[in-house]
């Protein structure tokens, strides 16, 4: 007569197994959207903030000096060419660049580019020794409106979301060019 083999406990073995991955995924997934939450909240913050300035001096003020606060960073730059004149403006107030220094610098960014870096982007200044983990995030005008980048910065290198994270700092740099070419073209308002 033939023997019985009980396939239970290898099956009862296997679905705990199945269920322990689709528990570690849930957590995953629970972890994830309440980061991307708090993501969304602080990138709607930052842009409330930038929309409440009577400036553009006011508005730059805002982007170096709360944007960090507002957004949990160590350092935010904001490098544009205006003309044949380039400035970026930090923490530290404004200081004249090369153009071509912010050309090129917009020139290998398509949109949105985040990485973890050794030393962060010369565009950072005197914090770009510090920085571990940047976005470099293009704000583009047509002529003759500036055009350039805005640099974020950690000190930390990150776990980089690609394109939920990308897709945030672009709403990020849009509302930030539009109220730059509102300043520009419409100081009164």
């Amino acid at each position: 007569m033939g023997k019985v083999i009980s396939f239970e406990d290898r099956a009862v073995a296997r679905l705990r197994e199945r269920l322990g991955a689709v528990e570690e995924a849930n957590q995953d997934l629970l972890a994830f959207a309440r980061g991307h939450s708090g993501a969304v909240a602080s990138i709607h913050e930052a842009m409330l903030a930038a929309l409440d300035t009577d400036s553009l001096e006011s508005l730059f003020h805002v982007v170096t000096q709360e944007w960090p606060l507002i957004l949990g960073l160590d350092s935010v730059a904001l490098a544009l060419v205006i003309g044949d004149q380039g400035f970026r403006a930090d923490a530290d107030g404004v200081q004249f660049v090369a153009p071509q220094i912010v050309d090129r610098a917009v020139k290998g960014v398509d949109g949105v580019e985040m990485r973890n870096v050794g030393r962060g982007h010369p565009l950072f200044g005197p914090a770009c020794s510090l920085i571990r983990s940047e976005a470099l995030v293009r704000i583009d005008a047509d002529s003759p409106l500036p055009y350039g980048l805005l640099v974020l910065g950690q000190r930390s290198e990150q776990k980089l979301d690609g394109r939920h994270g990308s897709e945030l700092l672009l709403f990020l740099g849009n509302g930030l060019a539009a109220m730059i070419r509102r300043w520009l073209t419409n100081p009164t308002t």
